[in-house]
Order: structure tokens, then sequence, then C-alpha cells
């Protein structure tokens, strides 16, 4: 197994359907609450423990999970609203080091909560037109609403399974 990629690389049907979003987000409802069962009731030094050499802890991970589904929620909201708009990119690894990434993970469990709320809600209630409105990443050129939200499914179960390993050794 590649440890980079315990669960696999995203892969997004080419045409992706309203029975699509609705697997991805079955998985997004139950998400925090498996995240929370999985790291509740961890220590310090399991908390500190990584999946492989030079990864994230598991608490940085914790709150990475959370930083990455705001700013993926917020660019979903954009490309929803706007025509094509431009959504900025963030340094993941610079991010990972400030010091709020050292809080314990109660405080990213509960945006989690809201966050997927809001993007289940959301998600409920898109259209197949509306799938295929995009935005505009400063990096990774345009992306549909489609590929966003298969992706706000995927990068949650990708780090819960970084964070399994970690525990796990």
């Amino acid at each position: 197994m590649d440890h980079r990629f315990p669960i696999g690389e995203l892969h997004v049907p080419e045409q992706v359907t309203l029975e699509d979003v609705q697997q991805w987000l079955q998985k997004m409802e139950s998400y925090a609450t498996r995240l929370r069962e999985t790291v509740d009731a961890l220590n310090e030094e399991e908390l500190n423990k990584t999946y492989r050499e030079g990864a994230w802890t598991v608490r940085q991970l914790v709150h990475h999970i959370a930083d990455s589904q705001l700013t993926m929620y917020q660019r979903l909201k954009l490309a929803l609203t706007e025509d094509q708009p431009t959504a900025p990119a963030f340094d993941q690894e610079k991010w990972a080091v400030l010091p709020d990434t050292q809080l314990p993970v109660e405080p990213s469990i509960n945006m989690l909560e809201g966050i997927n709320e809001r993007i289940v809600a959301l998600g409920n209630s898109l259209t197949e037109e509306q799938l295929q409105r995009t935005f505009i990443h400063q990096v990774n050129g345009e992306i549909t609403v489609a590929r966003k939200v298969a992706k706000l499914a995927w990068h949650e179960e990708h780090h819960l399974a970084h964070i399994e390993i970690a525990l796990a050794k």
C-alpha cells in the first residue's frame, strides 16, 4: 500500500450523477462522528504519532482536515454563485505548523460537524446543471462543482486512513 494514498488517489467519474453526489454526501454526513470516535480518547503521545516519516501528526491531520474542508466549501459556494470565480490556493505545509494546530482536536472536529452539515445540505440541493459549474483554482485550473464535491468526500476519508495507519503503529 502507498501510505501517501492509502485509499487510492481521487477518481471522479467522467459523468458525475446526482446518485454519485448522494453517495459522497452520505460519507460526509457521518464523518465527524467517525473521526471523533477515532481520536476522542487519544493521549498526547498518540496525537503526536505520524503515519510515515516526515508526515503530519494525528493532531495536525485533524486540524488540516477542518482547514481544507472550510476552504473547499468556500470554493464550492463561489462556483455556485459567481461566474467562474478564481479561488486562491493555500500553503498547507505552512498552515499545518501555525500555533492553532497545537490546540486540542475538539475545535476542529466541531468545525467539521458544522461545515459538513452545511455541505450536505447544499449538496442535497444540487442540480445536474450546477454540477457542471466551475471555478478557477489558482494552481490547478478549472474545477467543476462535481469534482469539488467528490474531493470533499475523498479528502476526509484519505486523511482518516492516515490517522488509522499512524495509530496502528
